[in-house]
């Protein structure tokens, strides 16, 4: 027999260790960590210590998961009141771009949009963009991560574009795309293609809402 058949017979006649428990206990086995040999029953107590540290670390990486996503769901509260709160579009935009840059340190964050509005043509939110640009928002069925700008995005953040490394791209869209949210950071690993998007989605829908009210 080898040590495949031994350990298959063991798992389906878990009876063996009843029969032979005083056997057992008399069985040493290398330590896990060397220099010695311990009981077989004290290294299934380092087993289940190990196991233990194990589902601790997991525990404590639920607990910041849960507490990384409550901070980020008081922030998107709080924006969401700033957008309802907002009575024109110009507080519209500013509500938008001073919550990303001060409550989700977002430290660059740019607003276009190519739908007419009511007599406010002139705020930098209606700047031109290129047709790839639009295409580009338009194909966003979820936001896009990357450390690449996208498209011809780039030249959008002005003198800033040659630090940043790593940006965020969301669409505007109600019956159709509007508008884009673009966002950079000079850190690469802010933004990034793993990165969950739901937060970002429903970012891009609240903005999306709130902007559509002003426009034509």
């Amino acid at each position: 027999m080898n040590s495949e058949d031994v350990a298959a017979y063991l798992q389906e006649h878990p009876e063996f260790f009843e029969h032979y428990a005083e056997m057992m206990a008399d069985i040493n086995i290398p330590h896990p960590h060397g220099g010695r040999t311990i009981p077989i029953s004290e290294r299934q107590i380092l087993t289940l210590r190990e196991r233990g540290k194990q589902l601790e670390s997991k525990l404590r990486e639920i607990i910041q998961f849960g507490e990384d996503n409550d901070a980020i769901g008081e922030k998107m509260h709080r924006i969401t009141l700033s957008l309802l709160g907002a009575r024109d579009l110009a507080a519209t935009v500013h509500a938008t771009e001073y919550n990303l840059r001060e409550d989700f340190s977002v430290p660059h964050v740019v607003l276009r949009v190519w739908r007419a509005a009511n007599g406010m043509g002139d705020l930098p939110l209606f700047q031109p963009v290129t047709e790839a640009t639009r295409a580009f928002a338009a194909s966003l069925v979820h936001p896009n991560c990357s450390t690449q700008a996208a498209a011809d995005t780039l030249a959008l953040f002005g003198e800033s574009a040659p630090l940043l490394k790593s940006f965020a791209y969301l669409g505007l869209r109600d019956n159709e795309t509007f508008g884009l949210i673009a966002l950079a950071s000079e850190d690469p690993h802010r933004f990034y293609p793993e990165m969950g998007t739901i937060f970002l989605s429903r970012l891009a829908d609240i903005v999306a809402a709130a902007l559509a009210r002003h426009l034509t």
